[in-house]
């Protein structure tokens, strides 16, 4: 049985239309949020995750998966999307490609566990949880393919560093979206 994204929950109409503006503001989210970075090698810490944690807890998987493909798209067209405004194709295959090809299973994973019900308390701390973990999977493997890092390299240069950053990062996205939930209670079944 699927369960309700947050989004779906809010009432709305669920047209092509209502759809490409959620992707457009996600992906512009997603965006806006690589620009508040810590510049770290090979790895920026950024605010990007905790955008891509509320559209995965919200939108849905397909929805959000979408969302972050056009994130992608525009930053290869030459929109300066990428940490520190970067752009082009030349991130989508440096150090950090893993990550931000991550973005996109991260997103989906989180939003396909939302609609099979972990939509609401600690469901969403660990749908949140779960694909955050995957996404150092495609990133540090790809570290260690176009770095001279071997594996406990990448995980140190790659992962080691934002442990923390990203468990406060799933806490903030999973009371952000039950406190929405709250909110709605009367029209979310």
């Amino acid at each position: 049985m699927a369960h309700t994204p947050l989004m779906t929950a809010l009432g709305a109409d669920d047209t092509l239309l209502r759809k490409l503006a959620m992707v457009a503001f996600g992906s512009v989210l997603v965006g806006m949020s690589a620009q508040v970075s810590v510049p770290m090698f090979p790895v920026p810490m950024t605010l990007q995750t905790l955008a891509i944690m509320l559209i995965g807890l919200t939108y849905g998987s397909r929805l959000a998966g979408a969302t972050l493909v056009a994130y992608l798209v525009q930053g290869a067209a030459g929109f300066p999307v990428f940490a520190g405004g970067a752009a082009g194709l030349a991130p989508l295959m440096g150090p950090t490609a893993g990550f931000l090809f991550g973005f996109v299973a991260m997103a989906f994973v989180m939003g396909w566990l939302v609609e099979r019900g972990m939509n609401r308390g600690f469901g969403l701390f660990a749908a949140a949880l779960i694909a955050t973990a995957l996404l150092f999977v495609p990133g540090i493997a790809w570290l260690t393919a176009v770095t001279p890092l071997d594996l406990q390299g990448a995980f140190m240069a790659g992962a080691a560093p934002f442990l923390l950053g990203e468990l406060v990062k799933v806490a903030v996205a999973a009371l952000i979206v039950s406190g929405a939930f709250a909110a709605l209670k009367d029209r979310v079944k």
